[in-house]
């Protein structure tokens, strides 16, 4: 009991109690495994955390400094919350680096919250015990104190015996807080060291893990394994820690210092591409991000031709991202234009649109350029002044193709006024440009229908077009009554579905609507044969719960990212029906295309493949560095793999081989993102070569 006496080490002793039970609650809730090492080291960061702020607390007082306690733990606790509530909505955990999308948090704050878990307040919990101790214990914890200190009855006479008691009471008790203090941060700091000693020594790492945890300490760009591994209280702090002084250490690779190309095998079908300047321009960089990203990328295996190289030569392309979209789509009694499209063209069942922090913006970024965008902050905004000489829009530009960009909303989430054009959109068409009527009003969305007539107007006039169409009809919220939320509901009279269920139901109708208008505008044209369409989302519907999407699906969307599980159609009117089981997701929309139009490219400057390629490894890649194929859903916040046959899995050093290979895809494509790495390889090219000609002139000509 004497420890209570001592305000630094109460308070220290309460906060790890109370802050250790959050973290293991949200680890409960949040599906993280409790008992692991993870969890020691968790114990060990909160130690530190809890003797430093006792330690600074205690220089208000003791009620002060009870109430700064409740206060910290407190934010700790709705810190957390939060972060579950986060987890639960989009996927992914919430980062300080994705600040500029507060206003749309701001706009989805009651979906979100209609999301919880009733489990997620339970991390609240540990709160009540606290505030139970501080209002009902603390103050006869200081009468036992008092009572202990002061024993002076026989010394002193009656008229001064208080005085005098309350003297030497003050002096001793400011004599063990000043020692208290003193002892917390030394022992805080031999915590620390512990701590640090956790990141880096081996039994506490988990080899399959797809960044070190000394690593993600620099940098938590990939949050859901950071908070696995730090917990939310010490991932707050370095999440914070980042954005306020972003690390400039860049994690050491096998591309540091130089590269090794894959033997090409000659076929018929091989694509050749002369690396002379760029191996030339790699002699002389002296930058090591610059030298570490051209070794990796040149390393990368050339993508063959196949044969469906330049199936689609010389067609228009159409390029639409479906706005909240799910599979909930392909039905053909309520969508008969889409299931169309998906009976009649290609279609893949195992495609997935990932989550991360800022989806529609960075998905969108991803389905251009073929990279994975930084999985803390908003990626598309955060970097929009980026130029990328391999994005599909520049791709057709030089083909010769008229390309441009359309959406029927602002850019008050997304810079596309801005990154479009740099992507290389010859013209982006925004709700304003194209005169559609649009409303400021949060649930109120465009109509598709009207967007899609503005396109049309666009493309009467184009004989060689590519169009990338960003819709937005279909956008949430589903729990409050809309325009288009009610516009169709009429159609879903007759079903179970709940109300948010059948308003976005009824907002997918208006979607279906507009690629109705889309193929009869084509047609009218006489286009249609001669154009190609993609589709697929952005991400899934978020307003709708997992109970609500779980009572119309027939498979479990809680588990292994099924929620994440979308439509993907490449159609033309004038080819064969197919169904693909390949897994995939937006990452391989560019290469893919570029092939099929037989375009001027590069595979290896995409972290995305081709996925009609017979070397297509058939895996799709989560935001987070899990994956999923064949054989078993890799998780990587837990660091383990679910197999889907008992008798076929993968071997160590497979997993390990594939996990590197991911790793290096996601690290990579970050690195390039923040290096503005693509227009500086186009500028150092056009310099190497400028040079070698200047050099080629100055050599006299013999006679």
């Amino acid at each position: 009991m004497r420890i209570f006496y001592n305000n630094v080490f109460k308070n220290y002793f309460l906060l790890t109690i109370v802050l250790f039970a959050q973290e293991l609650i949200f680890k409960w809730v949040t599906a993280s495994p409790i008992l692991d090492w993870s969890t020691l080291r968790i114990f060990i960061g909160l130690n530190a955390i809890c003797l430093i702020a006792s330690a600074i607390f205690s220089f208000t007082g003791r009620i002060v400094g009870n109430i700064l306690s409740f206060v910290f733990a407190s934010v700790c606790a709705i810190y957390g919350i939060v972060q579950a509530g986060f987890l639960n909505y989009l996927g992914v955990f919430m980062s300080f680096g994705t600040t500029s999308q507060a206003g749309a948090v701001r706009d989805y704050i009651m979906d979100y919250l209609d999301s919880f878990e009733w489990t997620f307040w339970l991390i609240a919990l540990p709160l009540v015990l606290l505030l139970i101790f501080y209002v009902f214990i603390d103050h006869r914890i200081k009468v036992l104190e008092r009572n202990d200190t002061i024993d002076f009855a026989d010394k002193f006479d009656s008229e001064d015996r208080k005085k005098k008691n309350d003297q030497i009471f003050a002096k001793k008790r400011k004599s063990r807080i000043i020692n208290a203090k003193i002892n917390a941060f030394v022992i805080a700091a031999v915590f620390i060291g512990v701590y640090i000693y956790t990141l880096n020594v081996g039994f506490m790492q988990n080899e399959l893990q797809l960044k070190s945890t000394k690593e993600l300490f620099n940098n938590p760009d990939m949050p859901n394994i950071a908070m696995g591994q730090f917990g939310f209280t010490m991932y707050s702090i370095v999440d914070v820690k980042a954005v306020l002084m972003p690390s400039k250490n860049v994690e050491t690779t096998e591309f540091d210092n130089n590269y090794e190309k894959p033997e090409q095998t000659i076929s018929d079908y091989t694509r050749y591409i002369d690396d002379t300047v760029w191996e030339g321009v790699i002699a002389e960089e002296g930058s090591s991000n610059k030298k570490k990203l051209n070794n990796y990328f040149i390393s990368q295996k050339i993508t063959d031709k196949n044969e469906l190289s330049g199936f689609f030569k010389n067609k228009n392309l159409i390029v639409i991202m479906m706005e909240s979209t799910n599979t909930m789509l392909i039905n053909e009694e309520y969508f008969p234009n889409v299931y169309k499209l998906y009976s009649e063209g290609w279609a893949w069942d195992n495609a997935y649109s990932p989550r991360n922090s800022c989806s529609t913006g960075n998905n969108e970024m991803s389905g251009m350029v073929s990279l994975y965008t930084i999985n803390n902050t908003c990626t598309a905004n955060n970097y929009k002044n980026n130029i990328y000489p391999q994005a599909i829009f520049n791709l057709f530009n030089n083909a010769g193709y008229t390309t441009s960009s359309y959406h029927n909303y602002t850019d008050q989430y997304y810079a596309r006024t801005t990154y479009h054009p740099n992507m290389g959109s010859g013209h982006f068409y925004g709700v304003q440009e194209l005169g559609i009527p649009y409303s400021n009003v949060y649930k109120e969305w465009p109509s598709d229908v009207e967007l899609v007539q503005k396109v049309l107007q666009q493309t009467a006039d184009q004989d060689k077009f590519m169009a990338w169409i960003t819709s937005v009809s279909a956008h949430q919220p589903y729990t409050q009554s809309s325009e288009l939320g009610d516009k169709h509901l009429d159609l879903f009279e007759d079903t179970n579905y709940n109300i948010s269920t059948k308003r976005y139901l009824s907002k997918l109708k208006e979607f279906d609507l507009a690629i109705g208008a889309l193929l009869d505008g084509l047609e009218e044209q006489g286009k249609l044969d001669d154009t190609v369409i993609v589709m697929y989302a952005d991400h899934y519907p978020y307003g709708l719960t997992n109970s609500s999407l779980n009572a119309y699906f027939d498979y479990n969307v809680n588990v292994n990212y099924e929620v994440d599980r979308t439509p993907f159609i490449i159609y033309n009117s004038n080819i064969h029906p197919e169904k693909h089981k390949e897994y995939t997701s937006y990452m391989n929309i560019t290469p893919t295309v570029a092939n099929l139009f037989d375009l001027d490219y590069d595979p290896r400057l995409y972290a995305g493949r081709d996925i009609l390629s017979p070397d297509y490894e058939n895996r799709v890649i989560f935001a987070d560095g899990s994956w999923q194929d064949t054989i078993g859903f890799y998780n990587a916040s837990t660091g383990k793999i679910t197999y889907n046959e008992p008798n076929t899995k993968y071997t160590p050093e497979e997993l390990k081989a594939i996990n590197t290979d991911v790793k290096n895809r996601i690290s990579m494509s970050n690195l390039a993102i923040k290096e503005n790495y693509f227009k500086y390889l186009e500028d150092a090219k056009n310099e190497y070569k400028l040079k070698i000609e200047m050099q080629n002139d100055e050599v006299p000509v013999s006679e």
